[in-house]
């Protein structure tokens, strides 16, 4: 009977989709500590556009990576620690089985 084919799935795929950029990687950088940001403050601390950090905000939190939520006419970003850990896991999962270590 042949092994079962190791899948990654589309969460783990997008989750290293957004890990791909090192813009995006810098902006995670801001989100250390737990804090959270609006998209302007993270456009004004990487001296880019806010159209520009909206987008990768996004590519971010699709990724698996932040978490959003509104007040009022503001968005805040933040880390999403249990989506980067079932990500992860996903991850050393599909490593473990599609490429043992020797």
């Amino acid at each position: 009977m042949a092994e079962a084919e190791a899948r990654l799935g589309a969460g783990a795929r997008e989750f290293l989709k957004a890990l791909a950029s090192e813009q995006r990687q810098a902006m995670l950088e801001l989100f250390a500590g737990g804090i959270e940001l609006t998209v302007g403050t993270v456009a004004e601390r990487l001296g880019i556009a806010q159209p520009t950090a909206s987008q990768q905000l996004a590519l971010l939190r699709r990724g698996g990576l932040l978490t959003s939520r509104r007040e009022g006419k503001q968005v805040y970003y933040g880390i999403d620690a249990r989506a980067i850990d079932r990500s992860l896991t996903e991850l050393r999962t599909y490593l473990s089985t599609c490429c043992p270590p020797g």
